[in-house]
């Protein structure tokens, strides 16, 4: 049972090792990756707000156009109503007519308005895409300069991270699934990704809090897997202390 427990935490603790030297490496990247994926973001964002003006665009012409050809339908209307004035046979019928008349005048000039509005919406929407089309170029050029930088950063460690991330598939292989689980858990909870660490100096390596001399013993011993009752991080040994 001994060799057992004391085999699983020096397979937690070879993980671990791997685990450090992979966010060492990525620590130098820094905020780049987030800074790339962010840039990513606002510029999809600014492709869909020229797209939706596009669309927009599009529509307010199909407007126009319907517009133009109410008026069109409008004049005709006219022409014939006028035509019929010439050959009223009374009054009532000649003020009917004209009744018909200034109402398609006015509805050709509410086409005409409603034109006119859609040109400066148009207008407006252009000035809009000119205006997003300028940040777009930019943000793409910063996209371009940080890929660059990134590019440059992960080639000079490429070689090495893939080696680690063969060498942790074979050291994670080795792990029951509870004991990874758990394993990951814990260094997702904490900021500097230890979840295994050895008690130093009569304390936790991960919280620094003391951990009693007993539970020392208890580590010491590898007969089972003992947390800190602190922050939960696995203490996989207690350091000597060299006096």
């Amino acid at each position: 049972m001994e060799s057992t427990v004391a085999s699983k935490l020096e397979a937690l603790l070879k993980l671990q090792s791997i685990d450090s030297q992979l966010d060492e490496i990525r620590r130098v990247r820094g905020d780049l990756p987030e800074e790339v994926r962010d840039l990513e973001d606002e510029i999809e964002g600014y492709e869909v707000r020229v797209r939706k003006f596009d669309d927009e665009i599009a529509a307010l012409n199909d407007t126009i156009a319907a517009r133009k050809q109410s008026i069109k339908d409008a004049e005709g209307l006219i022409r014939k109503y006028e035509d019929q004035q010439s050959n009223v046979r009374n009054n009532r019928e000649y003020d009917a007519i004209t009744k018909e008349i200034e109402l398609q005048k006015l509805e050709i000039q509410i086409a005409e308005k409603k034109i006119k509005e859609a040109h400066y919406q148009i207008d407006q929407k252009i000035n809009e895409i000119e205006g997003t089309k300028h940040r777009l170029e930019e943000r793409r050029k910063d996209l371009e300069n940080k890929k660059q930088e990134l590019e440059q950063i992960v080639s000079e460690s490429r070689e090495e991270e893939k080696t680690l991330e063969q060498d942790r598939e074979k050291a994670a292989a080795n792990i029951e699934e509870r004991l990874l689980s758990a394993y990951t858990r814990i260094r997702s909870n904490v900021r500097n990704g230890l979840a295994v660490v050895a008690v130093k100096r009569d304390a936790c390596g991960g919280c620094f809090n003391t951990v009693p001399p007993q539970r020392q013993a208890d580590i010491a011993a590898q007969k089972k897997v003992i947390v800190c009752e602190h922050c939960g991080r696995i203490l996989a040994g207690v350091e000597q202390r060299v006096f």
